[in-house]
């Protein structure tokens, strides 16, 4: 038989038919033994866990005997197991009013009212089982949990201290009694049963640890050292005081002591590398911004030494790394990272950044690449990877991953940088309708992108295509960038290209004061001093502009035939 069912068969045997309230019309003793047939019969579903079967047996056993208290609960148990409170709870209190010394009935009355929210009857019915059980400390803490729930604060401490006198200090009633004294606001009475739980086991480190983080997290930094030190005598290694300690003495601004404190638990074997992780980044988070504590830095690198597997140190170790602009050794320590671990987007989208910013294309496409076998559906990895693509001349694999990237991004910005890149990867193809589409799409979503703003309107001038445009794109770019040597030369050259040699050539005057290590400006400017008829001045500015660099792959030709 079920566990479930001695309990119950206990609560109905414990009945006597003696004990049923009479009615007027009482049953007769056939319709008494055959109710007890029927109720037989729907025990044997119960006991099964079979309520949908007991119910309406034990219901047909209820009308033949409607005063029968087992029946009563049985059926009450029953429609309680289905989740029925609302059927349940009548039944339960006609049961516990015919056998108010049934403790089953009392129980599951008080069980019901508990899911009905009516926490001041089930608190009445366990007052009663705790008076008739003293020795049952459930009812009793059951008892202070329901006063608590209706902040019935004095009502609940009463119940535990009760409780205390009948079995003695223990850890789960004394921390039950703080909760309670620190609801009211009593810190130095919970405090004092902290200090009660001490006193019964010296020797307990545990209650040492829970008083010291008690007294910190309620502002009592001074109290809480001695409690600390206490650990430690104890235990001289313990890791967690003296990671409490390091904490405090951050908090008194004494950096020197709270490294040393960290140090000592850092050194200890036993402390996991999750607590280790999980305290340097609460450190971390606490100093000043601009703060590069060598210290910290020498405890993420014996972090990852000893726990090359713990993921969250290779994070910190970049973190911190990262701050101190060392670009490289931070991509590296991401990157294991983020092998330990493929999940963790934030790292990936970290190291490839930093890639970026280290100009390292190849690792770009590498890292890219092995973010999007673990997130296919993040259109950033498939623009950082076209992106890289793009910058490596490889057009055709670059609007690929462009295309996939527009496909899957809803960000209106970061739309625009992929339509902008897929206008540059387009042009390179010769695939002019399609860049200008997509150069149009991100002026849609940003008229002012200066980024397409230059490069559409230059390549319509290398196209001879739509001038009025261009120039009307590249005046717009001078007049939000006034000061950019570059964006002066583009629309210097759209109008070169329109006719309006002049013009072009106050602009590129104008651009070279701005930036004379431009050597695409400096050829350009000798184009259009040629193209007035100056070829002497072309030829001098063509010439420094071989000095300065690369420019177009016509500058040779240019300077030795002297003409354009």
């Amino acid at each position: 038989m079920k566990a479930i069912a001695l309990g119950v068969l206990m609560a109905v045997l414990s009945v006597p038919v003696s004990a049923q309230k009479k009615k007027k019309e009482a049953p007769s003793t056939e319709q008494v033994a055959e109710a007890e047939r029927v109720f037989t019969e729907g025990m044997k579903f119960f006991v099964q866990d079979e309520f949908d079967q007991a119910i309406p047996i034990f219901e047909k056993a209820l009308e033949m005997s409607p005063e029968n208290s087992g029946i009563q609960f049985s059926l009450a148990k029953s429609y309680e197991k289905k989740g029925n409170t609302d059927k349940a709870l009548p039944l339960a209190e006609k049961a516990f009013l015919s056998t108010p010394e049934n403790r089953y009935t009392a129980l599951l009355l008080a069980d019901l009212y508990e899911k009905k929210n009516k926490f001041a009857e089930a608190a009445k019915l366990y007052q009663l089982l705790s008076t008739r059980y003293p020795d049952n400390a459930e009812y009793a803490l059951e008892l202070a949990s329901l006063h608590m729930q209706q902040d019935q604060y004095p009502e609940a401490l009463k119940a535990y201290e009760r409780l205390e006198k009948a079995l003695g200090i223990t850890e789960e009633i004394t921390r039950q009694k703080q909760l309670v004294l620190l609801k009211q606001g009593k810190i130095n009475e919970a405090v004092s049963e902290g200090q009660r739980l001490i006193n019964s086991d010296p020797g307990e480190v545990e209650y040492l640890v829970e008083q010291a983080e008690l007294l910190m997290t309620h502002d009592r930094s001074n109290d809480a050292i001695p409690v600390l030190e206490k650990i430690l005598q104890l235990q001289s290694n313990n890791a967690q005081a003296h990671i409490m300690l390091a904490e405090l003495y951050r908090k008194k601004g004494d950096l020197k002591r709270c490294n040393e404190e960290l140090a000592k638990a850092f050194s200890d074997p036993s402390l996991d590398a999750t607590t280790k992780a999980r305290v340097l980044t609460s450190y971390i988070a606490m100093l000043p911004q601009e703060t590069q504590n060598e210290e910290v830095l020498k405890f993420a690198k014996a972090l990852v030494e000893s726990h090359p597997e713990q993921v969250q140190g290779h994070v910190i170790l970049g973190d911190l790394l990262s701050q101190r602009n060392d670009k490289a050794a931070a991509r590296d320590s991401y990157i294991k990272a983020a092998r330990l671990d493929k999940s963790l987007n934030a790292v990936w989208q970290r190291v490839i950044q930093l890639d970026g910013d280290l100009n390292q294309m190849d690792s770009v496409i590498t890292h890219s690449e092995e973010a999007l076998e673990v997130f296919p559906n993040q259109g950033i990895f498939w623009y950082a990877n076209g992106s890289a693509y793009l910058a490596k001349k490889q057009y055709k694999k670059s609007s690929e991953s462009m295309e996939e990237a527009r496909r899957l991004t809803s960000d209106p910005q970061l739309l625009g940088f992929i339509h902008a890149q897929l206008g540059d990867a387009y042009n390179a193809m010769g695939k002019f309708e399609a860049s200008d589409a997509s150069y149009e799409e991100a002026l849609k979503l940003d008229a002012n992108n200066e980024h397409v703003l230059n490069n559409y309107g230059y390549f319509l001038s290398l196209r001879k295509a739509k001038l009025d445009k261009a120039a009307e794109m590249t005046s717009r770019l001078v007049k939000l960038f006034p000061a950019n040597a570059t964006y002066l030369d583009t629309y210097a050259w759209v109008l070169f290209v329109k006719g309006e040699v002049a013009a072009s050539r106050k602009l590129l005057e104008k651009a070279t004061q701005l930036d004379a290590s431009n050597a695409t400006i400096w050829e350009h400017y000798g184009d259009v001093l040629f193209q007035l008829n100056e070829k002497e001045k072309a030829l001098e500015q063509w010439k420094k502009a071989k000095s300065l660099g690369p420019a177009s792959d016509r500058l040779e030709k240019k300077i030795s035939t002297g003409s354009i």
